[in-house]
C-alpha cells in the first residue's frame, strides 16, 4: 500500500517530479559521460606513451631511477632472459644502453642522448623506430649507423648517408670517439627527443662506452596493461633486487602518473559538485511537497497512521524520484559512451599539434566500465537520500494537531 501511495503522491504535482528526475537523469548522464571519456584518455595517452618508448615496464639497477650514470647499470645474464622467456604476459622485451655524448659534423657540434637499440628486437617494444621519418632502420646491433632525431639532424645541417663523429666517455672513464655514418632520422613528436636523440646498435655504443655485456635498461611490453603491477611482483620474486630489479611505468614515468592523478582528481571534484548540486534540488523538491502535506499528515496521524509509516512514505517517493533518474541517466550514459568509444573524436590542427607536443595523443573517445556506472549510481543515489534526512526528520517530528493547523 505505501509504495502505491508514494507513487501516486510523486504524480500530484507531475511538473516538480517531472523537473526533478530531469535534473538526476541530467547528473548521472553527464557524470558517466565525463568519467568514460577521461578514462579513455588515460587509457589511450598511457598506451600511446609506453609504446613509443618507455615500455610498460623496465628492468634496471637499483639506483638507476636516481641516478641514471653508466655505473648503474645491470648484466642481462641468461637465467633473466629465460625468465622473461618464460613469463606468458610479456610479449616482447629488448636491452637498451643509454648515455651521452658529443656529435661532431664539419665545424657544428651538439650535445646528444645516445640510445643503443637492438635492431631486431627494439621494434617489438616501441614503435618509434618502426617506421624511420627519413631513410631506413639501423641493419644490425654493431653495425656503425645511427639514426638522428630529426631536430637535432637540422640543427647540425647533416644529411642522410653522411658522416659524424660521436665522441662519448666510457664506462671506465675513458674518452671514446668512432665514425658512424647517418642512415635516417625519427621524429616522435616530443621535442626533447627529437631535438637530443641519437639512436644506434646496442653492441656498438657498448663498444663505445666500454660497457662489456652491461645494459641501462631492459625494456618489457606486455600484452595487457593491467599485467604491469603483477609481471613485476613476479619478477622480483626471482631476482636479485640489490643488483636489478623490475620497476612498472608508473616508478618509470612518474610524471605521467602525477598528470593523469591530478586530471582525475580535478575531474572527481567536478563531478562531485554536480551531484551535490542536484541533491539540493531533490532536498527543495521533497521538503516543498513535504511541508504542502503537514495537514494531510496531520489528518492521518490523527486517523491513527503511525508516524513512522509517514517517514517511509517520504522516503520512498525519493526513492522513486531517484531510482527513474538513475535508470534513464544510466541508459543514455551507456549509448553515448558506446557511441564515442566506436567513433572517437579526432582533433587536427594546431589543437592537435599542441596536444602531441605534450606527448598527449590527439583524440578523444569513452569506454564503457561497469564500475564506473556503480560507482555514479550509488553517489547519485547516496546524495539524494541524505539531501532528504532534513525533510524526514520534520515528518518524524509532525505532531498531528499542529499538522492540522499548519497553513
Amino acid at each position: 500500500m505505501l509504495a502505491r501511495l508514494a507513487w501516486r503522491n510523486l504524480w500530484r504535482n507531475r511538473r516538480r517530479t517531472i523537473i526533478t528526475i530531469t535534473a538526476v537523469v541530467f547528473a548521472t548522464w553527464l557524470s558517466l559521460v565525463m568519467r568514460g571519456m577521461q578514462l579513455s584518455t588515460y587509457e589511450q595517452n598511457i598506451a600511446f606513451s609506453l609504446n613509443l618508448l618507455s615500455g610498460h615496464a623496465q628492468l634496471q639497477h637499483p639506483g638507476f631511477a636516481d641516478n641514471p650514470t653508466l655505473h648503474n647499470t645491470i648484466y642481462l645474464t641468461p637465467e633473466i632472459e629465460a625468465r622473461l622467456d618464460g613469463e606468458s604476459r610479456i610479449n616482447a622485451w629488448a636491452p637498451r644502453v643509454l648515455g651521452d655524448g658529443l656529435l661532431s659534423y664539419r665545424e657544428n657540434s651538439q650535445g646528444a642522448m645516445l640510445l643503443g637499440v637492438d635492431p631486431r628486437r627494439e621494434p617489438r617494444v616501441s614503435r618509434i623506430l618502426r617506421k624511420p621519418a627519413e631513410g631506413r632502420m639501423l641493419s644490425s646491433g654493431t653495425a656503425a649507423e645511427i639514426l638522428l632525431g630529426q631536430t637535432l639532424m637540422e640543427n647540425l645541417h647533416a644529411r642522410v648517408g653522411e658522416d659524424i663523429v660521436v665522441l662519448a666517455q666510457g664506462y671506465d672513464g675513458s674518452l671514446g670517439n668512432r665514425k658512424f655514418r647517418i642512415v635516417g632520422t625519427v621524429r616522435t613528436g616530443m621535442p626533447d627527443v627529437d631535438r637530443a636523440a641519437v639512436f644506434m646498435g646496442v653492441d656498438a655504443l657498448r663498444e663505445l662506452l666500454s660497457m662489456r655485456g652491461r645494459s641501462s635498461v631492459v625494456v618489457l611490453s606486455m600484452h595487457d596493461l593491467s599485467d604491469v603491477d603483477a609481471v613485476c611482483a613476479t619478477l622480483n620474486t626471482g631476482l636479485d633486487t640489490s643488483a636489478v630489479m623490475a620497476r612498472g611505468w608508473q616508478q618509470v614515468m612518474p610524471e605521467l602518473q602525477q598528470s593523469i592523478d591530478l586530471d582525475n582528481y580535478s575531474g572527481m571534484l567536478f563531478l562531485g559538485i554536480l551531484i551535490i548540486v542536484v541533491a539540493f534540488g531533490i532536498l527543495n523538491t521533497v521538503l516543498m511537497s513535504v511541508s504542502e502535506r503537514f495537514r494531510e499528515f496531520g489528518i492521518l496521524l490523527a486517523l491513527g497512521m503511525k508516524q513512522q509509516l509517514l517517514v517511509y512514505l517520504v522516503a520512498m517517493e525519493t526513492l522513486f524520484i531517484t531510482l527513474i533518474g538513475i535508470a534513464i541517466g544510466n541508459v543514455l550514459g551507456f549509448a553515448v559512451n558506446s557511441w564515442f568509444a566506436a567513433h572517437p573524436i579526432v582533433f587536427t590542427g594546431e589543437y592537435a599539434k599542441m596536444m602531441t607536443e605534450y606527448g598527449w595523443l590527439p583524440q578523444m573517445g569513452s569506454v564503457v566500465r561497469l564500475s564506473s556506472f556503480f560507482n555514479t549510481s550509488f553517489a547519485v543515489l547516496l546524495l539524494s537520500l541524505l539531501a532528504t534526512m532534513y525533510p524526514l526528520y520534520r515528518v518524524s517530528r509532525l505532531e498531528a494537531l499542529k499538522g492540522i493547523r499548519y497553513t
